[in-house]
């Protein structure tokens, strides 16, 4: 099958598009070894009008951008098996997906940003004029929360993770990942693109379904900004000099011909990893297919690693920081930060005073310490 839809290296990953009762855009990856057929049913649901787009405010104090979306109160909260919202539908669920599927991705129908974008088209001007405006700070200003929010199912089961998936579905997961970025980067007034993945209850997921979700910023977002100031300050090399740093040390997890896992040299979290391919690429979508191929699997044993370092699942963010869309591409490089607050089997970090309010971090557990012991745990995963 020859593909056409960009980001999409492996041909045999078909990709199928369809669209919800209230005009949302849904997209079905199959996986390489699937056995779906090719007919997808439709969407009969009568559903209301979708909410209008958000609106964002600017603090003053730092330049950040607040986006007030109302609308997203009214999502499901952990709701039982048989009225899981991302299972496939049923006489008696009727779900946001009509089909049983691989990996479905589909616009959130409660978005903090989008689903209205700029009228000013793929214009590079445009968007350099709107990134400046937005980096401006002054007092009582707003925006519209341009842009997009979609959710990307990893299964059709009830419950998981995207640690919890074949090597199969893992390279399915990726190639959507990689045909999102390219697709939403296309996009009017999207300056960055995030796929992430949320995962247990106490990082406050509302939804036990295995999946994750990809918001596409009307701004360049203030960790993003933070790396590039230091960028400013170190060098155009800084990440590349980081990656040849750590690979060198102690600390670490896995090294493969494409990818090292490593804990950073100061950690903030009790379980922190950094996830840089060896080659700067800045986004999944330029990523090549030996790159895919090995992180699907390299990937998973990371993840079923962290898992196997106390007898329940692991609470962490999966964050894949992806270089802005219209600027300093050749100097941010892809990284994936996986954070979790488990600092023992039964014990979490909570952000108090020093980190919540003024950002001044202290470490639980030495990075070297925490190494050695995610090392062991990964040594006795099996694919």
């Amino acid at each position: 099958m020859q593909q056409t839809e960009p980001g999409i290296l492996d041909p045999r990953i078909a990709v199928r598009r369809s669209t919800l009762a209230d005009g949302r855009e849904l997209i079905y990856f199959d996986d390489a070894d699937t056995v779906l057929g090719t007919e997808r049913a439709v969407d009969a649901r009568a559903l209301d009008p979708r909410p209008g787009t958000a609106e964002m405010r600017q603090d003053p104090l730092t330049g950040d951008w607040i986006s007030v979306a109302a609308a997203r109160q009214n999502r499901a909260f952990l709701p039982p098996a048989e009225a899981d919202p991302l299972a496939p539908q049923t006489e008696t669920n009727p779900s946001e997906i009509p089909s049983t599927y691989d990996v479905a991705v589909f616009e959130n129908r409660s978005p903090s940003f989008g689903p209205d974008l700029p009228g000013w088209g793929e214009s590079t001007d445009a968007a350099a004029s709107a990134l400046a405006e937005l980096r401006a700070v002054g007092l009582d200003r707003t925006s519209p929360s341009h842009g997009r929010c979609e959710v990307v199912c990893f299964s059709p089961e009830h419950e998981g993770s995207f640690g919890t998936q074949t090597v199969s579905r893992a390279r399915t997961v990726i190639e959507a990942w990689s045909h999102r970025t390219a697709a939403l980067s296309a996009l009017p007034g999207v300056q960055q693109v995030f796929p992430f993945e949320n995962r247990g209850r106490d990082i406050g997921v509302t939804l036990p379904h295995p999946h994750g979700q990809i918001y596409a910023y009307p701004y360049v977002t203030p960790r993003t900004e933070r790396l590039l100031a230091s960028i400013d300050a170190y060098g155009p090399t800084l990440q590349a000099d980081i990656l040849d740093r750590e690979r060198s040390g102690d600390r670490v997890l896995i090294a493969g011909e494409h990818w090292t896992a490593f804990v950073p040299f100061a950690a903030r979290w009790p379980i922190e990893v950094h996830l840089m391919p060896h080659r700067h690429v800045p986004d999944l979508a330029a990523t090549d297919e030996a790159e895919r191929a090995e992180l699907a699997s390299l990937y998973l044993r990371l993840l079923r690693g962290v898992d196997r370092l106390y007898d329940t699942p692991t609470p962490y963010i999966a964050a894949w920081h992806q270089a802005p869309v219209h600027e300093r591409r050749d100097e941010v490089r892809l990284t994936m930060q996986l954070t979790s607050p488990r600092r023992a089997a039964e014990r979490l970090k909570y952000l108090a005073g020093s980190e919540a309010a003024m950002g001044a971090w202290i470490g639980d557990v030495p990075p070297e310490t925490q190494a050695r012991a995610l090392r062991d745990a990964i040594e006795g995963v099996e694919l």
